[in-house]
């Protein structure tokens, strides 16, 4: 069997298995696909299943999540943690709270983790979860019901050594809260490692919480430095009004940038003037409102429900919202309207069509895998200071991220260079440099 013919058996298998997982089937297909060269060099790999393995998780948790509403009803969710892959440390990846939440989502973010994971050179590995819970508009008393049961159940695959979540869509510091005290009740022990995400007054790490949009304004500084570009005096749009977007457009102003606009799921805002941080910091981290509010309480901005952000001119896009939002008519119309760099602060925001347009109109595309590696990286250097019992400044950390997601853009032209293709082909190189660093590790670690 040649190469593209095992890689195509894989990939069938892979459907076959998990049938109606469509995100995971694609985040498979865009990794399997790009494969090729590593296996021609490395014809070791085939003969001990690492492709095989690689696409099966080591283990994947199901459980139910029964908890009680302010008005005494009990209400049942479904929680998830999938283990993927631990050839490089424990189990490392957020836990997200979403209505969308199911296995196949929940694969596909665990998968994408362990090259994530593995190009930020930290010893981790990769997992995911959640839930199908949604946050929006419960009250304290009952997110924290929910945590407390959650993790009743999850807590005896945990550990500083085995698995360490964190947050994602849905689970901020609240929640980590919440998670992390029904752990230390239940286990009688104080394992800071064992979560992060946590504020800094008890165990978490400075930058954090900016991490993984800082990181992904970093990545697509690089990527543009490489054709001599910055972002001094660029326009740009961030999707999304989360976390990620909020400290996107925190660093991509801090640099000489201007976002000009931003969403969520009613809808988007355009403000010429720049986005206000602090007035977006307001409605999204303490309001908890809408960002149709933004528009409310600023006469320069507007809000539409009609079309995309991706309908604005640019000339950085930054998708930091959720998987395949951007598609490919979306591309078109970013490309039409001069857009010279794309990269990714969220998990798989581009669907695999949209790539393609970026990539034959010669657009920088920065995929999330390497862009929004910050995060986790971050994460890694939490639990770093976790084990030492210590803690680093805001700028000690924020130059570590800085010099971790350089590395990872460098790793990602050296390798795609020395794999055949084009240094900026950050999809192969990324990809290929997980890959690459996974695979030795399970290789030497035997048929597991």
């Amino acid at each position: 069997m040649n190469v593209t013919e095992h890689i195509e058996s894989v990939y069938a298998e892979v459907r076959r298995r998990n049938p109606g997982e469509a995100e995971f089937h694609q985040a498979a297909a865009e990794v399997l696909e790009t494969l090729g060269p590593a296996l021609d060099r490395h014809p070791e790999y085939a003969g001990a299943g690492i492709v095989e393995r690689l696409v099966e998780p080591e283990r994947q948790l199901m459980f139910r999540v029964p908890w009680v509403d302010d008005q005494g009803t009990v209400r049942v969710n479904r929680g998830y943690r999938v283990e993927f892959n631990s050839a490089l440390g424990p189990y490392k990846g957020g836990l997200r709270f979403h209505p969308s939440v199911n296995l196949g989502i929940v694969k596909f973010l665990g998968f994408e983790q362990i090259f994530k994971n593995a190009l930020t050179g930290m010893a981790i590995g990769g997992g995911k979860g959640g839930s199908d819970f949604d946050p929006k508009g419960r009250s304290d008393g009952e997110i924290m019901r929910f945590c407390q049961s959650f993790m009743t159940e999850l807590y005896r695959h945990l550990g500083e050594h085995t698995d360490v979540p964190a947050g994602d869509i849905g689970v901020g510091a609240r929640e980590i809260g919440y998670l992390f005290g029904q752990y230390k009740r239940i286990t009688n022990r104080y394992e800071s490692g064992v979560l992060t995400g946590k504020p800094v007054a008890w165990g978490g790490s400075h930058a954090r919480t900016e991490a993984t949009g800082y990181g992904a304004v970093f990545f697509a500084q690089e990527m543009l430095a490489t054709r001599g570009e910055a972002f001094d005096g660029r326009r740009v749009v961030v999707s999304g009004s989360g976390n990620v977007a909020v400290y996107a457009v925190e660093k991509v102003h801090a640099l000489g940038g201007r976002v000009v606009a931003c969403s969520d799921s009613t809808g988007y805002l355009v403000d010429e003037d720049g986005i206000d941080l602090e007035l977006l910091k307001d409605i999204k981290e303490v309001r908890r409102a809408r960002i149709s509010a933004y528009a409310e309480a600023k006469p320069s901005a507007t809000f539409s429900d009609r079309g995309t952000i991706y309908d604005l001119r640019c000339d950085i896009a930054l998708p930091c919202a959720t998987q395949n939002e951007l598609r490919r008519e979306d591309a078109v119309a970013l490309v039409k309207n001069g857009v010279r760099a794309v990269a990714e602060g969220a998990n798989m925001p581009c669907t695999p069509e949209a790539v393609e347009v970026f990539r034959e109109a010669g657009v920088l595309f920065g995929p999330g895998k390497a862009a929004n590696a910050g995060g986790v990286a971050t994460s890694a250097l939490e639990m770093q200071q976790n084990a030492a019992r210590d803690t680093w400044t805001f700028e000690q950390t924020e130059a570590r991220l800085a010099d971790v997601m350089r590395d990872v853009h460098t790793q990602c032209r050296a390798t795609a260079e020395a794999y055949g293709a084009d240094a900026d082909d950050y999809v192969l190189g990324a990809n290929v440099a997980g890959f690459l660093r996974v695979a030795e590790a399970m290789l030497a670690q035997g048929v597991i």
